[in-house]
């Protein structure tokens, strides 16, 4: 009799929030941190983070809003009429034009820091407003690359010290070479592994974190891990991993 197919456990990319631990310093986010370091020197007292997902931008935000005592901000969320104050925008590019118009013009006036994130450079913001994308344009903006595999590999140390996960040396230069280059998935992927490792009472390995993350280019289980996956579905005790 055949083994059953391989359940997949969706990456929850877009799970509830935990606690950030410290940034961890990288080529590809070193000109972001000298910026950040000296806001006197952002022209008219503005300066926009951007880049792809997952890359630091939200975490540098919320860092440099705690240290400086800013108000830590959402794009989406933004109200017609922002009180104007020093500012971090976290998503500044899905913000609603006029009120980001409102925003930008109200703390320039009052010569009070305003920092931005998105996906693109200002510049190239696909906004309608002549006015705001004129704003944006004389926007200092400084790029957050992707992640080195130094940076990964360090992400993936953290995570798994974190929560006590002693991985084989060979399983850690698997997942390694297959992670999304994400800090997210990264967290993401020691959580799954620590909680289907902990509900099957096995130690982490490559075929165990190949069935945690099935469903994940590059991490399709082959026939032999199928009994994996069969045993965390017959675990009756193992939380869902969702």
């Amino acid at each position: 009799m055949s083994a059953p197919a391989p359940r997949q456990l969706p990456l929850p990319l877009a799970a509830a929030k935990e606690p950030r631990g410290p940034l961890i310093e990288d080529v590809s986010n070193a000109a972001a941190r000298a910026w950040l370091a000296d806001p006197a020197r952002w022209p008219g007292g503005r300066l926009c983070l951007w880049g792809p997902e997952g890359v630091g931008k939200s975490h540098m935000l919320a860092d440099t809003a705690e240290a400086r005592g800013w108000r830590l901000l959402h794009g989406p969320d933004l109200p017609a009429l922002p009180e104007p104050g020093p500012a971090a925008l976290d998503d500044a590019d899905c913000a609603p034009e006029e009120a980001l118009f409102h925003l930008i013009n109200a703390n320039a006036a009052r010569g009070l820091p305003l920092l931005l994130a998105g996906r693109a450079a200002p510049s190239r913001w696909p906004v309608v407003l002549p006015d705001l994308a004129s704003r944006l344009a004389a926007t200092a903006a400084v790029a957050v690359e992707e992640p080195s595999e130094a940076l990964i590999e360090a992400l993936l140390l953290r995570e798994t010290a974190e929560r006590q996960i002693r991985l084989p040396e060979a399983t850690r230069a698997w997942l390694l070479r297959h992670l999304p280059r994400e800090a997210r998935a990264v967290r993401a992927a020691a959580r799954r592994l620590d909680r289907l490792s902990l509900a099957l009472g096995r130690a982490p390995s490559r075929a165990l974190a190949r069935a945690a993350l099935s469903d994940l280019p590059g991490f399709a289980a082959p026939d032999h891990d199928a009994s994996v996956a069969a045993a965390a579905d017959a675990s009756r005790d193992a939380p869902r991993l969702v």
